[in-house]
């Protein structure tokens, strides 16, 4: 029995702790900044008080504050005005319709100024649709902004399409060379297209303008206050550091670090933010770690509850999308793509990589790897395997983030270590007809085998990979029980669809896991955080179909009301 009356009383509901046993309760009581009680309708009745603030839920469900657990925040509040223009569908549907929106931003900026984008995707222009052989060239964005130079990333953050005048100002041109990792497209007579992809981003996005801490500081608050209206409370940044230095505006940079910090020593800082530090850049190197772990050491916070550095992230490969993730079967259209580490030939990039993970093992650190071809998560895993073998760790918690084309070997490797992966169904929601083209229909239909990890006994996790995807995890639940195509609506791999709970965990009690926090949050139970999320109507039985048309209605972070519709 509570000492005292709780403060809110969320009671007459769905109440899905997503606890072990997926037990489904009445109501909750929260006294303060915990929850002190779960049960009946009349249990939680009983336990208010005069000055206890009691929801009516009327059936609705109430969910654990969900937990976004690979989400750009700092990037994704810069992708927004009036950091970026959005040139992603359903924006826009053609190449013609980027060259407007560029046309439209280049009269309202000074002539010198950049004009910066986020989000195209040939999946989705007509011109590419009807011409395969079609796709955007810096040519598109002459005649719309002829002397404002132009930098639009796609919607993998794995590419950049630019205009003449910005590969001009840039230094860009048939002499240019970008190795390890990256990778110029060219003309038939070698004259760079405008296309900068994997590390070769950098070449481009390096001169953009550079936000101060007081803008990244705004641009998170609005991401945070967004995510509330989505019932997230909790996400983790996926890399930030001296690796991010070059990344567009700065997203993955040391200085929003800064801008975190800051808030929460400030008290402005509503959500509970994980990090990754990133040492080394796409295509570094193990020196490049070696020297990024002595420059970041292990920053600390005031409130490790509400931010807190708890591991590195390492990129190992690109993305499928970009024929860049290193595959052992080739692409249909050839090639097997590559590791995006230093090294001349695959087996000293293969090195390279070992060495990169060793490094952060032994510093202590939990590690999550960016990987996505099958060739490349095995050697990951083997790394993770070599690194504890060798400086033995009983909770690492190390994982693969994406993860794509993992297969039975490597999940069976990461069960074992109690390793995990983490997975993105709104981007297979996305990009499956797509992949389709890239690496044929029996392939493509496996992507993100969910199904197979969580049986194999991996911790898995989902998450938007913002701003890859809406931070929506309606969508990403949704994607895992149907695994339709956006695009088209056919079922891609409907083998690897999950149960409600299995998704739901996905989003709360394992990112808690990854978070090194499922002792204080995850699960609705007596003890934990008071960091609750309530939904407009029962979810179960609810038609997945209809899973995105949940609205939240209230979400509850720290014991306190921070969005109610």
């Amino acid at each position: 029995m509570p000492r005292s009356a709780p403060t809110l009383v969320l009671t007459g509901g769905q109440v899905l702790t997503v606890d072990h046993d997926f037990t489904v309760t009445e109501g909750v009581a929260v006294r303060g900044r915990d929850i002190v009680a779960t049960g009946s309708d009349a249990d939680m009745r009983a336990l208010a008080g005069p000055g206890t603030r009691i929801v009516e839920l009327g059936g609705r469900t109430v969910l654990p504050g969900l937990n976004d657990s690979h989400l750009h925040g700092a990037a994704y509040g810069m992708t927004k005005p009036p950091f970026a223009i959005d040139v992603g569908h359903p924006a826009v549907g053609s190449i013609a319709d980027i060259a407007a929106a560029v046309q439209r931003a280049a009269r309202a900026v000074r002539p010198d100024e950049w004009i910066v984008g986020l989000g195209w995707d040939p999946g989705y222009l007509a011109e590419c649709l009807a011409n395969p052989r079609r796709f955007p060239h810096r040519h598109d964005l002459d005649t719309a902004a002829p002397y404002h130079p132009v930098c639009l990333t796609d919607f993998s953050s794995h590419m950049v399409w630019a205009n003449s005048e910005a590969l001009r100002r840039c230094g860009i041109d048939a002499d240019s060379t970008h190795r390890h990792g990256g990778v110029i497209d060219r003309d038939a007579d070698g004259t760079p297209t405008g296309i900068l992809r994997e590390a070769a981003q950098r070449l481009v996005q390096a001169s953009l303008p550079t936000p101060t801490i007081a803008q990244r500081r705004q641009a998170i608050q609005g991401v945070v206050r967004e995510l509330h209206t989505r019932g997230i409370t909790s996400y983790t940044e996926p890399g930030l550091g001296p690796g991010g230095a070059d990344s567009l505006f700065g997203g993955l940079s040391g200085d929003n670090w800064t801008a975190y910090a800051d808030l929460e020593a400030t008290g402005e800082l509503h959500a509970r933010v994980s990090v990754l530090l990133l040492p080394a850049p796409l295509g570094g190197s193990a020196d490049d770690v070696r020297k990024g772990l002595e420059e970041l050491r292990r920053p600390v916070s005031g409130d490790p509850r509400r931010l807190n550095a708890i591991g590195v992230k390492i990129f190992a490969d690109g993305v499928p999308p970009n024929r860049t993730a290193w595959m052992s079967t080739p692409y249909r259209e050839g090639g097997h793509g590559s590791l995006c580490v230093h090294g001349d030939t695959p087996a000293l990039q293969v090195e390279e990589l070992r060495e990169m993970i060793t490094l952060a093992h032994q510093a202590g650190f939990q590690l999550g790897v960016h990987v996505t071809g099958d060739r490349a998560i095995d050697t990951v895993v083997d790394a993770f395997v070599a690194a504890n073998t060798a400086a033995p760790r009983p909770d690492a918690r190390h994982y693969v983030i994406h993860g794509d084309f993992i297969g039975a070997g490597s999940l069976a490797k990461l069960a074992a270590h109690g390793y995990g992966v983490n997975m993105n169904p709104s981007i297979k929601w996305t990009i499956s007809d797509l992949m389709d083209e890239v690496v044929g229909p029996e392939r493509s239909a496996y992507q993100w085998p969910v199904r197979s990890a969580i049986e194999a006994g991996v911790h898995v996790c989902a998450s938007s990979d913002a701003p890859i995807t809406e931070p929506d995890w309606r969508q990403g639940v949704a994607a895992m029980l149907l695994r339709e195509s956006k695009a088209s609506g056919r079922p891609s791999g409907p083998e690897q669809c999950v149960t409600l709970a299995e998704a739901l965990r996905a989003y709360t009690t394992t990112p808690a896991w990854q978070d090194f926090a499922d002792d204080w949050k995850g699960t609705i139970a007596p003890g934990k955080a008071a960091d609750l999320c309530v939904l407009d109507r029962p979810l179960l039985d609810l038609d997945p179909h209809d899973s995105t048309d949940v609205q939240v209605d209230l979400t509850v972070f720290d014991g306190r009301v921070v969005h109610e519709r």
